[in-house]
Order: C-alpha cells, then structure tokens, then sequence
C-alpha cells in the first residue's frame, strides 16, 4: 500500500510540474466566486468536457496556441455546446390564404410512367432546360466576329458529322457547347472559331457515341488549320468554361420527346420509339436549317422544337405533346415562317448508311445545301421588311459563302 501511495504522489507531482501556473491561463477569481457553490451549468459543462476525453492538460495546451481573441472579438477556446430546444409544433392553418399553384410551370404531358413520377420527370427536365442559358448576343463580346461566320461553321460540323454517322444529338451537343462558350469569352479571333467548333463536336462524340472517331480523325478534317495538341489544349478550356456542364436538353431531344408522346400507344415502351421516320426526319431537317440562323438562340429548345412541331403537324398536337399553348409558341412559329416555306423547297430523303441499323438510321446526323437555304432565308425576309431593300442580295456581302467555297 505504501508504495502505490508514493507511486501515485509522484505522478502527481510530475502532472503539477508540467501544467503552467493557474494564473498565467485564467483571470483572477475573488474570494466570493471562490466561496459560492459550482453553477449548474458549469458542471454540465465539465461534464461535458471529460466525456469528450478532454483533459486539463490539453485545454491548457490549446489555449497557449492561440491569441486570447481574434478579430471580431471571437476566442477559439471557448467551447460552445449546441442548445437543444424542443421542436414546437408549427401551425399553418393561419396561411391557407396564401397558398397558390405556380402559374408558370406548365403541366406534365407525359403519361404515367412505369418506372418514376411523370410530374417529377418533367420538373427535372424543365430546371435543366432553364439552368443551360444561351443568347445570341455572345456576338457583340466578340468585335471580331459576324453571325454569319457561326453559320459556316455549324454548317462545317453538319457535313463532319455525316461522313463519321455521328447522331443528331451529338451535333446539337457540340452546338450547345459552342453557343455557351462563346458567352464565356471576349473579342474571341475568327481563326479560332474552326478549333473551338471542332473541340465541342470532340467532346460532344466522347459523350454521345458509342465508337467516337479518333483524335487524329477530328484534327485530319481541319485540312492541317488544328493539330491534336490544339484540340487536347482547347477541350481543357472549354471544359473549365462550361463548368463541367454538359447535359442539356438539346433541340433534337426536345423533338424525340415530343414526337413520342403524342404517337406513344404503349406506356412501359415509353423509350422505345414509336414514331414515324419520315415525319422525324422532315421536322429536324427544319431545325437544322433554323439553327444556323443565330436569331434562333432568342428562343429556348424546347419552344424551337414545338414550333417546327407546329409547322408539320397542328396546334392540338403542340398541345398535348409539348403542354405549351398558342400565347408561348406564336413569336417563334412566326419567326419560323420564311424556314419553312424554303425547307418545304427542297424534297426530304432517308439516307442510308452502312453498319447502321434500319430503325437507327433517322438519328444519323444528314447535311444538305444548308447555307444556299439560308441565304434564301435571308433574301425572302429583306425582301417582305416593310421599306427595306435585300442585302443579302447585294454582291453576295451578307450572304454565306458556299459550302464548297469554306476555308
């Protein structure tokens, strides 16, 4: 007994010699708060402490390795507990007259599905259309840059992607990607307008294809004006700029949807497609054509793909596919007019390609004399403005050049 007595004496005189004097850590105490009784709280608080596993000598020892307070008047050696309040039970009987529906999310046309909530389904594809914003004015940051130079190169893309049979969805990726990047950027170089087009179609193939085309096959078809280095470097870029953003409900995606719901006959195939072929191809070819037009970007997706719907079909299947009605359609369709009555020109063909499957073969990416149709477009609508003259007609000075004539 004795010698556990002398054992522990010592310990406890090696622990005293360690810990630094009791004045140097606390402030003075007077006589009457040495005398009162421990507050309640107080040994709520210690107990608090050593169920932590927090003993006297390591409070000292991170108190010595902090100033007494920060700035702002806060000490990082007081030990706040979290209060724990009882949760009162919240009446809302008093709001039920401020209870409304939100009048600007329109209802769901999708049926009731198998595998998810159809109302939820639609929110989500609504807040993604919503969070992917573009404008056509991305081409006032760039002085350098004609709106027609965009045309050239959308156009470029459209013939890349049919030699390689890449899907339609890949192109109006690359597209979005590219419209997106531009808003990101300033007094953007028209010599890089090819590196940045081409770079987007990359990084869209990656996404879409099954057997993307190689690197060296994307840099192969610049003709030498970008090298595989150019485009890694530029993929980066883009990337950062986009913010790793880079699934949006693209046009052709909002035509897939439409034109499924109103042909859907079947609801557990509501992703297999049902539609017509025929009719598909017609309507994208129609957006196609409206996409080179940089005006199309004042619209969204969605009301692009409900007005080309409107063109080839009527007002009650805009309706029940898309759930948008007249008053949100009407500025486009009109806007729409002169695209259609030029694409109704030229006779719409299913292409055939090799290794492709019959019923896969309509969401092949196809190219036609794009820009001959543009500049139409174009010609038609100065020659209806009120007063105006064409000209685009005029020595070929608004007119896109060619596709032969591109470089």
């Amino acid at each position: 007994m004795l010698y556990v007595f002398l054992l522990s004496s010592s310990r406890l005189q090696a622990k005293q010699q360690l810990l630094p004097p009791l004045p140097s850590l606390c402030e003075e105490v007077s006589p009457q708060e040495l005398q009162a009784p421990e507050p309640l709280q107080t040994k709520k608080r210690r107990a608090t402490e050593v169920s932590r596993g927090l003993t006297y000598l390591e409070i000292c020892r991170i108190g010595s390795c902090w100033p007494p307070t920060i700035s702002g008047g806060i000490s990082p050696c007081i030990i706040i507990e979290t209060p724990h309040k009882e949760m009162a039970a919240t009446d809302f009987s008093r709001f039920k007259k401020y209870r409304f529906r939100n009048l600007f999310i329109n209802p769901s046309p999708l049926p009731e599905l198998s595998w998810g909530n159809s109302k939820d389904v639609w929110l989500n594809i609504l807040k993604k259309e919503n969070k992917y914003a573009h404008c056509k004015h991305f081409t006032s940051l760039h002085s350098n840059l004609q709106p027609h130079m965009r045309s050239i190169l959308l156009d470029w893309l459209l013939e890349v992607c049919e030699v390689y049979m890449l899907h339609r969805e890949t192109f109006y990726l690359a597209q979005d990607f590219f419209d997106r990047f531009m808003l990101t950027q300033k007094n953007i170089n028209k010599n890089m307008l090819q590196l940045i087009g081409i770079t987007s179609l990359f990084i869209a193939s990656k996404l879409e294809e099954i057997y993307a085309p190689k690197l060296q096959e994307f840099a192969y078809v610049t003709d030498g004006a970008c090298s595989e280095d150019d485009i890694i470097r530029m993929e980066l870029i883009e990337l950062k700029a986009l913010k790793w953003e880079l699934c949006p409900v693209t046009i052709i995606s909002w035509l897939n949807l439409y034109l499924q719901v109103d042909a859907l006959k079947d609801v557990p195939k509501m992703l297999l497609p049902q539609y017509s072929q025929e009719k598909f191809i017609q309507i994208a070819q129609l957006l196609d054509l409206c996409i080179l037009d940089v005006s199309s970007l004042d619209f969204q997706y969605r009301t692009l793909a409900a007005a080309a719907l409107w063109h080839c079909t009527s007002a009650e299947v805009v309706k029940k596919a898309s759930g948008l009605d007249w008053n949100s359609i009407s500025e486009c369709v009109e806007w729409m007019d002169p695209f259609v009555r030029v694409a109704r020109k030229a006779p719409v063909k299913m292409k055939s390609f090799k290794k492709v499957a019959v019923e896969d073969k309509h969401n092949i990416q196809t190219h036609t004399n794009y820009l001959e149709m543009l500049d139409e477009v174009n010609c038609g609508v100065a020659l209806t403005a009120p007063g105006q003259l064409s000209p685009g007609c005029i020595g070929g000075i608004i007119t896109p050049p060619k596709s032969t004539e591109k470089k």
